[in-house]
């Protein structure tokens, strides 16, 4: 099989036949704000960076946009990182070179998806240990990296799932929410999820939702009051602000809502909406409710079980992947790294069904 020991070469040829360039595009946070246009800065020619020993050079096909880049690009989850620094948290695409003792496992041409700090870029190098080998390049595979095992960690570790509990979702048709509804219906529960539009409405509808409210035209507190006079059980909650102390207001007795994010807040200068926090031991007591955070990060050691079951429940068609290229979005599908400006704004203003992906052109050659 083909090797490439990048120890000895500078310019090498990837699978494809054609010499993989000496440089590349890749966003570069220059400054830290919450304002990702401001923050983030499309280098042209930046060079392409060298696999070491045990990594992979992947030539990044599709990347994911999350809620957080936002986070990251205003420096709110390591304020001791100084730009500038690389961002985007997740890809997938091709091997095309690798380091010696990387390529006892892996081979050049084949489809890797990673979660790693610099995906928005046209290359990344990924140690071989934290790449998931994939059956092809599918942007689908994309949106389990974080989001769906997201809500597949917490859900399993916080949720406590299990038949007939009542389980609200925020944000249901949103890139994590869309699979919290799913395994929440796995585990017989009955889910409500709210959303911002009917289409969105008609899509949890089509993945199981048994109940969905649309917050632009619903009072959904009106509505859980009604429909569900004894609380919900679980909230999966990444909206922050009204809808967090409206979550909380809706729990039942030994109800726990788990804390995802709080999208509300991400691009507010002080990152947090004001939330009804002075009356919070009161109402957790009164009910034996419980609030319960959940960062990735801190799960790590849970992630490559899940990453399995994930793909194994798609793959037998079990999971709906959704993807949003942002064709409906007013200058069309985000296309190259330039558009990740754009996806970013679509997701601030919750237009987006599912995960937003955004395609990076392949080279002309390419056979794939």
């Amino acid at each position: 099989r083909a090797i490439l020991d990048m120890s000895y070469s500078r310019h090498f040829l990837d699978f494809q036949g054609s010499s993989i360039p000496s440089s590349m595009k890749k966003l570069v946070v220059t400054k830290l704000s919450q304002n990702f246009r401001e923050a983030v800065t499309l280098q042209q020619d930046s060079p392409v960076p060298l696999p070491g020993d045990g990594d992979l050079l992947v030539r990044n096909r599709f990347v994911g946009i999350n809620a957080s880049d936002i986070n990251y690009s205003a420096g709110r989850y390591d304020p001791s990182v100084k730009p500038p620094f690389d961002i985007g948290f997740e890809g997938v695409g091709d091997v095309v070179a690798l380091g010696l003792s990387a390529s006892a496992s892996y081979t050049v041409g084949q489809a890797v998806a990673y979660v790693k700090a610099g995906s928005f870029a046209e290359y990344t190098v990924v140690p071989a240990k934290q790449a998931i080998p994939l059956p092809s390049v599918k942007p689908e595979f994309l949106t389990l990296m974080l989001s769906g095992a997201t809500a597949y960690i917490s859900l399993k570790e916080l949720g406590n799932l299990s038949e007939g509990k009542k389980v609200l979702v925020t944000a249901a048709a949103g890139g994590t929410g869309q699979f919290a509804v799913q395994l929440a219906k796995a585990a017989k529960c009955h889910v409500i999820g709210t959303c911002s539009s009917d289409e969105k409405g008609g899509f949890l509808k089509s993945i199981g939702c048994d109940c969905t409210i649309n917050y632009k035209t619903e009072n959904v507190e009106s509505v859980l009051r009604k429909e569900y006079p004894e609380g919900v059980d679980v909230v999966y909650e990444s909206v922050g602000g009204k809808m967090f102390d409206l979550a909380l207001d809706s729990l039942a007795t030994k109800g726990c809502l788990i804390i995802i994010g709080f999208i509300a807040g991400y691009q507010n200068p002080t990152g947090l909406q004001p939330i009804k926090a002075e009356l919070l031991p009161a109402k957790l007591l009164k009910k034996s409710a419980s609030i319960r955070g959940f960062f990735l990060n801190h799960y790590l050691s849970e992630y490559k079980v899940a990453l399995k079951d994930l793909l194994k429940m798609y793959e037998r068609g079990d999971l709906v992947c959704e993807v949003d290229f942002g064709d409906m979005s007013p200058e069309g599908k985000f296309i190259g790294l330039e558009s990740v400006f754009r996806a970013v704004d679509y997701m601030y203003m919750g237009k987006n069904i599912g995960k937003i992906v955004v395609e990076l052109p392949h080279s002309v050659n390419s056979k794939l």
